[in-house]
């Protein structure tokens, strides 16, 4: 029985090859933190545990995050005097 639950598409860290298993399980730790804390659901869904609502949110990619390894923004030009 423990074998099926693992095939469970829930439960799959997402093959985005930008996106590290690393990375999902932080955010998703995050947002079960924010669940916890009383933030509404993104999905209806009949868990009662966050740590579930949470995982399929990111997987879903619902939740969104910054990273600034992804994101490198140039910085506007100083002038020098």
């Amino acid at each position: 029985m423990a074998e099926k639950s693992l095939r469970n598409p829930i439960h799959a860290i997402p093959d985005d090859p930008e996106a590290s298993a690393y990375r999902y399980i932080i955010v998703a730790a995050k947002r079960a933190r924010q669940l916890q804390g009383g933030a509404r659901s993104f999905l209806p869904t009949t868990s009662k545990k966050p740590t579930v609502a949470a995982m399929e949110e990111v997987r879903r990619g619902l939740v969104k995050y910054f990273d600034p390894t992804i994101h490198t923004e140039e910085s506007p030009p100083t002038e020098t005097a």
